[in-house]
């Protein structure tokens, strides 16, 4: 078990790094705009989970706060898997959208796979077509998943070096951990990283997190990582996100995959949940789909 020395664990502000890109875009959605170009996303959604419904309308504000377009497509949970990507090839060819989100997790019984390798890759914000995801494991990539991306982005903003540094990914999904390993492993001067990927299975998990530089914490565990099992100063990215009933006024409280009390005075820096890794998906969302509005108009 490692000792640890008091530090000041730093806060690490998603809202704060995703206001700093909105400004950065304005001048670009401005480009778009005098070329008659307004950045427009297509959201679809099959069934009525209430948390999809949630996540998508809270994108779909920003980006009429940004004066950009967007239109969410309802699906029956009783869709097929070869309804649905009809539905996402007519969008495909519809040239009012630049972006196309599918948000997941689909119902049971649809086929992910053959939904998500329907979206066109030139409008696959998200990141997740097969081809895609082989430019970014190639280390050229044309999308980058929008949470990867915007751990990534916290990072660069705060000046955390990666550059030959240990970073342990806990939780292997396509949507996060398997992603932001490759971005952080990409031979590139911002990244360099050393990268090893845990999850819930493994055998002896703090014996891997407490060598971490970096820990980003994403299995979707609530609390799995406490104060014991990191080094003294590690920089902490909590990914996670979960619901848990409380006594509080809502009744409710989200907590991320990191116990944040336990790890406040160990951590050099963390992610807060919420506020942290949260805004910046969507930010990179809005980011993505102002790239394939761009894109548009060069093709």
């Amino acid at each position: 078990m490692p000792t640890h020395d008091t530090v000041i664990t730093k806060k690490l502000s998603g809202k704060k790094v995703a206001q700093f890109v909105y400004s950065d875009l304005e001048k670009r959605i401005s480009s778009l705009a005098q070329n008659g170009v307004i950045p427009t996303l297509a959201a679809v959604i099959v069934g009525s989970d209430p948390a999809s419904q949630v996540y998508v309308r809270s994108k779909m504000r920003k980006f009429r706060k940004l004066g950009l377009n967007s239109k969410t497509f309802f699906l029956s949970g009783k869709s097929t898997s070869e309804e649905i990507v009809s539905e996402i090839k007519g969008l495909n060819n519809d040239d009012r959208f630049h972006g196309i989100l599918v948000q997941l997790p689909l119902p049971d019984g649809i086929d992910s796979n053959a939904v998500l390798r329907s979206v066109s890759v030139k409008k696959d914000v998200d990141g997740f077509h097969p081809e895609n995801v082989g430019l970014l494991s190639y280390g050229n990539p044309r999308f980058i998943p929008c949470t990867p991306k915007g751990i990534f982005r916290i990072l660069q903003y705060y000046g955390i070096e990666t550059m030959g540094k240990h970073a342990v990914v806990v939780g292997r999904s396509n949507i996060v951990g398997r992603p932001i390993s490759a971005i952080l492993s990409a031979k590139s001067r911002d990244a360099n990283a050393t990268v090893t990927i845990c999850h819930s299975k493994t055998d002896d998990l703090s014996s891997y997190t407490q060598q971490a530089d970096i820990l980003i914490a994403s299995a979707g565990i609530p609390g799995l990582i406490n104060g014991e099992m990191i080094s003294n100063g590690a920089v902490v990215i909590d990914v996670g996100i979960t619901r848990v009933d409380d006594r509080s006024d809502k009744g409710y409280s989200l907590v991320g995959d990191v116990d944040a009390h336990s790890v406040d005075g160990i951590a050099g820096a963390l992610t807060p949940v919420p506020g942290g890794v949260g805004p910046m998906t969507i930010a990179m969302l809005v980011e993505n789909t102002v790239e394939a509005a761009e894109r548009s108009i060069l093709t």
